[in-house]
């Protein structure tokens, strides 16, 4: 991740980071014993001077030269600590906190101290080579990072739509009302004052008014997901979208059944990136089974879903939309030959698996070239 500078005297401090407090464990060369420290929340500043005086220490007492390695789970408080560490010249990792080693007993204690001299002497071995310890996460850059802001708000966006869909439709179903108008656009303040209950009522104050609510929030909504596919049309098109590998974009958006919208997270979460083989693929995206075996039990325990959880989302939507759109594909084949006839259970345990089969098939598209057996491509694309 970073230039693996390597020093005479290493200092490993790890940091369990919340909004209040930033605890720093240490460990000094040559030591077994963690050394706590604190400073204030979010005072990246502190933090760096406290681990320069750590280093000043090492040093003295070593008589020779040291510098620290530091290390923190990903999450909260995203990336930026890593590259303000990495400018003061301080060798950083951020760690995946789910590839953890943990004690398997019952009930496993837990507070920020015990963490951070956890993740210290864990990370201590990582770093001298033991790499099954933990894994380290990939630290984007801000173009990167920011790349994905549209569609994640896309997202967001999507959902809260649903939401507010819903709410309406749950509101009015309480009164024997099951046919909603304008819940996409048009008139819906006249369509509440003309609509009657089933039992031949008009709405009641305080539900109208709820109600009206509910479409406010939801026109608005509305307004911002045009703004934001207006913004991500134009940026397409100019290239001011600023998503790395555009091109792949345009290449997964030829493809029947995929849009622009998911061609876009696709790249900007998942196909920027390099895979060894397919497994890598999988286990990025959480899509690869977690076997189980003890003795003469072995079975699988489901998808790990320790990958990236917007991008395994959408592509179990593409999935049911790969059906729909590419009935002749190989994939849609073996999907209906294998799950169609089954239960509801079976059927959606069979979309998840095309879920993964699909990430493998665009992923050798977009890499090779090799276009999913039976695919159709666009018209538009030809």
């Amino acid at each position: 991740m970073h230039e693996n500078t390597e020093f005479p005297v290493p200092v490993y401090a790890a940091i369990e980071l919340s909004k209040t407090t930033w605890l720093i464990a240490m460990l000094s060369p040559g030591s077994n014993r963690v050394k706590l420290r604190q400073v204030r929340g979010g005072d990246a500043v502190g933090l760096v001077a406290l681990l320069e005086n750590a280093r000043m220490n090492a040093e003295r007492l070593a008589g020779a030269p040291a510098g620290i390695v530091v290390c923190f789970e990903a999450g909260y408080d995203g990336f930026w600590l890593a590259r303000f560490l990495h400018k003061h010249g301080i060798r950083t990792s951020v760690l995946d906190s789910t590839s953890f080693l943990v004690n398997r007993r019952s009930r496993r204690v837990k507070t920020d101290r015990l963490d951070a001299e956890s993740m210290v002497q864990m990370f201590r071995s990582f770093d001298l080579g033991d790499k099954t310890v933990c894994r380290e996460v990939r630290v984007p850059t801000p173009e990167e990072e920011d790349a994905k802001r549209v569609d994640r708000e896309r997202l967001q966006l999507s959902a809260e739509r649903t939401r507010h869909v819903n709410r309406i439709r749950a509101l009015l179903n309480l009164h024997g009302i099951r046919d909603v108008k304008n819940l996409w656009g048009g008139d819906w303040r006249e369509w509440l004052r003309a609509v009657r209950t089933a039992d031949d009522r008009p709405l009641g104050r305080h539900l109208a008014a709820e109600l009206g609510r509910e479409f406010e929030r939801l026109d608005l909504v509305h307004q911002h997901i045009r703004v934001l596919d207006r913004q991500l049309e134009d940026g397409l098109e100019n290239g001011t979208l600023q998503v790395p590998n555009v091109e792949k974009v345009h290449q997964i958006a030829a493809l029947k059944g995929i849009g622009k919208l998911s061609a876009v997270l696709l790249v900007s979460e998942v196909f920027h990136r390099q895979f060894a083989n397919r497994k890598c693929l999988a286990s990025f995206l959480g899509l690869a089974p977690s076997p189980y075996a003890s003795g003469g039990v072995k079975h699988d325990q489901g998808i790990s879903k320790a990958g990236n959880r917007f991008a395994r989302r959408l592509l179990v939507e593409l999935a049911w939309c790969w059906l729909r759109y590419q009935p002749e594909s190989d994939l849609t084949k073996w999907y209906r030959s294998s799950f169609a006839a089954g239960s509801g259970r079976s059927r959606k345990i069979g979309i998840i698996a095309l879920a993964r089969k699909l990430a493998v098939a665009i992923w050798r598209f977009v890499e090779d070239g090799l276009v999913p057996p039976g695919a159709a491509m666009k018209a538009a694309a030809n």
